[in-house]
């Protein structure tokens, strides 16, 4: 290196790129017949760098530009091309080493160490991997979903090669091993479409009328704007309680499938509201206690 600096500083170029030649054909490894160079080297690295971001590129045009002109949604477009980004990744990978000219017999050795490495240290990210080409294919998840796993509870945001992001209400990402959607329970709140029903039980005193409380009911789940008109709000009469009349109020909402307590609360607040103003009772829990006096003599 001192001696390139040298002919540089010197204004000598043909003795620079000379210098710079013989650097670059310095052999750092053979494989069988072939020899891996220092230029060999750094010409993978740049090659494989660039494969890696011309096909993210790539996707992002073809998730955000192409495929955006067609009828699909978002975890659909992602999906698709995340799968040509992969393919891309492999198509230049073998294209590159093609061209290296070098000898690919003498990597079955390495190859079966590798395959041992995957065997037993690598076998988790071997799994999420596989999990996560499984995801994009068969689609059980998607961007954009509602989904609960193993205590999670978000939108998914991201599914890369081995890991799905999800971030939560609280706007807190939680990256979840792909192997969890494969191997665990999922609740995908919005497989087919992001209508959902919730149930919201209410309780009244034993004087009301239970037609009355079914009318009231269904009043304010109508002028809820979160509440969809089609299909509307329902009441059942769920049980005989201890102290009330139990209700199950019904409602199929849209736009509150991610935050389903937020629903709620506005629901409550308004039917606490009417019910005081129609003074309909809302009861507590109570018991009767029976208490025997005196004290029977013990023969």
């Amino acid at each position: 290196m001192d001696e390139i600096y040298q002919d540089i500083k010197d204004g000598d170029l043909g003795s620079f790129w000379d210098q710079l030649k013989d650097w670059l054909q310095w052999n750092i490894l053979s494989l069988g017949d072939s020899k891996i160079t220092l230029g060999l080297l750094l010409w993978l690295i740049i090659s494989i760098s660039a494969i890696f971001i011309l096909s993210e590129l790539i996707r992002k045009v073809l998730a955000n530009k192409i495929l955006s002109r067609y009828d699909l949604d978002l975890g659909t477009r992602q999906s698709i091309a995340t799968i040509v980004k992969y393919i891309l990744i492999c198509l230049g990978f073998i294209t590159i080493l093609q061209n290296t000219n070098v000898d690919l017999s003498a990597l079955g050795i390495l190859a079966g160490a590798i395959g041992v490495g995957i065997g037993f240290g690598l076998q988790n990210i071997t799994n999420n991997f596989i999990s996560g080409l499984i995801i994009l294919f068969e689609r059980p998840i998607k961007i954009g979903d509602r989904i609960e796993v193993n205590g999670v509870n978000g939108d998914v945001i991201k599914i890369s090669a081995r890991s799905t992001m999800v971030v939560t209400n609280d706007n807190i990402s939680i990256i979840v091993p792909n192997s969890q959607f494969i191997d665990s329970p999922v609740i995908n709140w919005s497989h087919h479409d992001r209508n959902v029903r919730f149930n919201i039980p209410v309780g009244v005193s034993y004087k009301e009328t239970p037609e009355r409380i079914k009318e009231i009911l269904i009043e304010v789940a109508k002028e809820n704007p979160g509440v969809l008109k089609s299909p509307g709000p329902d009441v059942l009469f769920d049980s005989y309680g201890d102290s009330s009349l139990n209700f199950n109020l019904r409602i199929w909402t849209t736009e509150y499938t991610s935050k389903p307590r937020v629903l709620k609360s506005q629901l409550y607040y308004e039917i606490f509201k009417r019910f005081t103003a129609e003074g309909i009772e809302i009861p507590f829990p109570q018991r009767d206690l029976h208490i025997r006096s005196g004290l029977e003599n013990k023969a």
